[in-house]
Parts: structure tokens; sequence; C-alpha cells
């Protein structure tokens, strides 16, 4: 045995108790006289220089392994030259005639031995890729804080600034696709109701087994200007249609059966269409239950992820997504586009790339406010933003000609979808591996260098949800979980999102997935967010 870090002229105290001991168990201790000193790196010359006997007594000499071609170089050079100069040159079990030190290597031994130099191999391949993910993701966050430093204080200050010529006065329409919404239908109708700006409510139930119909009906009988249209089930983008041929308005707002209105939304969203050139204009979405972790945890989200993003894509005029929760539309734009389409799961996505794609340019109004239930369970969750998430890439893949496209459509293609695919998806992807990098660091040496890493790219995330939350008038105070929401959370999404990648590589269509709802929506005023 030779023990490390040790040579017949640095024993202490320490180190020759264990030399005895280890003797005391059966041992042969040997200690090394030369070091090659391989381990330096000094250059084959100097390796060969300490590698070379001093006198005419022998030498016990250690070399180095695994640590680059010095060490077999040098000892084809040095074996040959020893027994050329008289020296026998042997291993240590030979001179001390010890034969149970040169055992021949079994099957097993071998196939263990390439086993763990493939594992090293691989390891090594691994910490590479974790780095140079770790530089994409670092950068991608930075891009993104870049972009937002530069967009979000501009579409501020304009946003502010901008007023609408003149004033749209007719009735409204507000489109409310239902299915099993009974929990909370009659609050969704109630806000509608209480709009600043004139409205009718069509509730298009879509073939519920529960008391939603029930309750609408009631109240169809109670208030003026709600209506009630049944069907059978066919999913939310026949319901949407339905509604529109139901809608007796050219400018119509869709909601979803959970979603409550705050009273100047639909008037702050319809404001926009005095300009022709808007076809459809999206809302400020707000988590309503937000009292657990998980609820803080989408506010967050929504506020940083969602809303901050659309205002970018106002700025740049490619808004990628009307939220079905709230958005305005006019009705001759979606029939010229050819309806609601259930091509893909993300139909509000969908919708909005075909109509930027017929010409039409799509508005974010971050004032028109409204409040939606976010899913209460991990389980939910992850159902809901499969959902959205395999229904984002297969309106990607099917608007992908807006790429090579001109005017609305090609700020959509080259524009919109990059970013999309870059935020949105990719550094949801990468994103991890900045968890899983410091994770591994915490045994390795380089741990203080990864873990500054580490904070620096929460600072990255940190930085734009304070700006995103101060845009839009909502309390700090949610941001205290954002360290353990990128722990926690990210890796949900993560898996979330290569698990829809792998579903749309693989060319799977799935059906919807309703979910369901408990009608917990607590909307705040809007000094108390």
């Amino acid at each position: 045995m030779q023990p490390p870090y040790t040579s017949s002229g640095s024993l202490d105290h320490d180190a020759w108790n264990a030399i005895l001991r280890i003797g005391n168990h059966g041992r042969q201790v040997v200690l090394a006289d030369l070091d090659s000193q391989g381990w330096r790196r000094p250059g084959l010359d100097a390796v060969l220089a300490n590698s070379t006997p001093h006198d005419d007594c022998g030498a016990v000499l250690l070399m180095h392994d695994a640590v680059g071609p010095d060490t077999a170089a040098a000892l084809d050079r040095l074996l040959p030259q020893l027994q050329r100069t008289g020296w026998r040159v042997d291993s240590v079990g030979g001179v001390f005639r010890l034969p149970a030190t040169m055992n021949q290597a079994r099957i097993v031994d071998r196939v263990g031995g390439a086993l763990f130099i493939a594992a090293v191999q691989v390891s090594g391949w691994l910490a590479g890729a974790l780095r140079v993910l770790l530089v994409v993701a670092t950068a991608l966050a930075a891009l993104r804080l870049l972009l937002v430093l530069i967009v979000a204080p501009l579409h501020a200050r304009r946003a502010r600034r901008w007023t609408a010529p003149w004033q749209i006065s007719q009735r409204i329409g507000v489109i409310v696709p239902a299915y099993n919404e009974e929990a909370g239908i009659a609050n969704t109708v109630r806000s509608i109701r209480a709009s600043d700006h004139p409205v009718e409510v069509i509730v298009v139930d879509d073939g519920s087994t529960d008391r939603t119909a029930e309750i609408v009906e009631r109240m169809q009988r109670r208030f003026p200007r709600v209506r009630l249209v049944r069907q059978q089930n066919a999913g939310k983008a026949a319901a949407l249609n339905t509604g529109l041929a139901a809608a007796n308005s050219e400018l119509v707002v869709m909601v979803d059966g959970d979603t409550v209105l705050e009273p100047e939304a639909v008037g702050r969203l319809v404001a926009h269409f005095t300009d022709a050139t808007v076809g459809a204009v999206a809302g400020n979405v707000k988590v309503g239950n937000r009292g657990r972790l998980l609820g803080r945890w989408q506010h967050v989200e929504y506020v940083v992820g969602f809303n901050l993003d659309r205002r970018l894509y106002d700025v740049l005029h490619c808004t990628p997504t009307v939220p079905g929760a709230l958005g305005a539309f006019r009705r001759s734009a979606i029939q010229q586009a050819g309806g609601v389409s259930d091509d893909t799961l993300a139909e509000d996505t969908d919708l909005t790339m075909a109509l930027e794609r017929d010409g039409w340019r799509v508005a974010y109004e971050e004032r028109a406010l409204s409040w939606t239930e976010a899913p209460a369970t991990f389980g939910q969750l992850w159902k809901q933003r499969y959902r959205w998430c395999y229904g984002t890439l297969q309106a990607v893949r099917k608007h992908r000609r807006a790429v090579v496209e001109r005017g609305a459509a090609g700020r959509l293609g080259r524009r919109g979808l990059p970013c999309l695919l870059l935020f949105q998806v990719g550094l949801q992807v990468i994103a991890p591996v900045v968890d899983v990098t410091a994770v591994f660091a915490l045994f390795a040496q380089d741990a203080t260098t990864v873990a500054a890493t580490w904070l620096g790219f929460l600072l990255l995330q940190a930085v734009p949800a304070v700006i995103a939350f101060r845009l839009d008038g909502e309390r700090l105070r949610p941001l205290l979980s954002l360290p353990l929401q990128q722990v926690v959370y990210r890796q949900v999404m993560y898996l979330v999102v290569v698990q829809s990648v792998i579903t749309a590589l693989a060319g799977a269509r799935l059906p919807w997935q309703k979910l369901p709802r408990r009608g917990r929506i607590a909307p705040l005023p809007v000094g108390r967010r």
C-alpha cells in the first residue's frame, strides 16, 4: 500500500501511526523516494529529470495518472533510457516478490473498469454541458432584463399618455364560454353586468353536467341583457363561435367562466378600437386566489411573466396571445380569419396569431383588469400549464410561415415567435440547469463561484420582477417568495415544458382538459394590491 500524500522524507507523527496500523493489518507499506511531479504539469523534460535516480542505490518512483500526456510520454522515454544504462525496472510487487500484487484482470474487472472509465468521461461531458447551459441561461436572462429595462418604462409612459380620440358608446357583447362553472359563473355574470360600459352578457353553456345552466337561467329571468345559449359539449372553440354568432355587436369581449371583471375593464378595452388597424386587445389578468403559497407563486408569474412580456410585445407590435380570461375583438376580423379554430389547445394564441397574419394589430391595455382563479394544487397546475405550453407550440408550428411574411404577420414571425420561443420555452427549459449546477457545486471546489453565479441569476430574475410589480401597482411583499419559487416552482414548469416539447415532437393530439373550480376569487381594490 502506498498512502496518499506521503514520501519517505515527509512523515509526521500521525502519518507514522497510520503506517503502523496499516502494517498491523498485514499490509506492506511502500513510500516513494522519487516523485515525478507530473501533477504540476511541468513539461516532459522536467518530468524525466524528476523521475531519474540521483545515485546508484535505486529508488521507488511515484508517477501520477490522469494528469495529461506527460506521464505516458515520459515513461515511453524513461524506461528504455534506464534499461540502456543498466537499471532493472520492475513493479514494487516484483522487487519484493509479492505475487499477490500482480493479479490477472478478470472479465468482471475489465467490464467494471470500462464502465468506470465511461462514467468518468460522461461526467466530464455533463459538467461541460452544464457550464455551457449555465452561460446560455444567464445570457437569456440578461437579454430579457435588458429588453425589460428598455421597453417596459417606454410602454408605461406611452400608456399613461394615450387617450382615445373619441368614445365608443355602442353596447358590447361579452361572451362567456362555460363548462361546469357553477362555482363561479354567478360572480362572473354579476361583474360583467356591473361594467361602466353598456354590455350584453352571452353565456354559452357547452353541455355542462352541473348547475351552470340553471344558475344562468335564473339570472336571465331576473336581469336584462343576460342571455343563455345552450349547446352540446363541443369544446371551448365551438362555444366561442356560438357566442360570436349570437352577438349583436361588432366589438365583442371574451372572458372565461371563472373571470371577475373590474367595472372599467370593458370600456378601457374597447377604447382601443378607435384605431381602425386594431383587431384585438389583451387585458391585464390577475390571480384572485393568492392566499396560499402556490397562489402567490402564480400571482408573481402572471405579473412578471405574462403581463411584463405583453408590454414588450405591445411595443414591438407582435403580441402572440390575447388571454382567454380577458380579451376584446372585432367580430368581423374573427369571421374573416375563419372563426375560432380548434386546431390547437391554445385557441386564444391561435386566434391572435391568425388575426395578425391577416394584417390586424393587437394592443395591450394594462388598466383593463380582471381576476381569475388559478389552479389550487400542483396537479391542476400541471394540467393547465401542459395544455398552455403544448397549445402554444402547436400554434407556433401552425403559423410558422409568418417568419417569411410581411407587415403585421412578419412582425409576429420575426419578433413575436422568436421571443416566445426564447423566453417562454427555451429559458424555461434551461433555467433549472442553474439550480442543478448549484447543487453539484456544493460537492466541488468551485462552489463559491457557482453559488455567486446562482445568486446573480436570481438577481437577473428579481430586477424585472420589481419593475413589473411597480408598473402594475402591486405590493412587493409577494416577491419574498421569489427565491423559493425559483427552486421549486421553476422545476415544475421545466418538466411541463419538456413534456410539452416531447409531445409536440411526437405529434400527439391531446384532448381538452377542464380544471375544477372552487369559486375562490377575492378581487383586491387597486390601492391594496
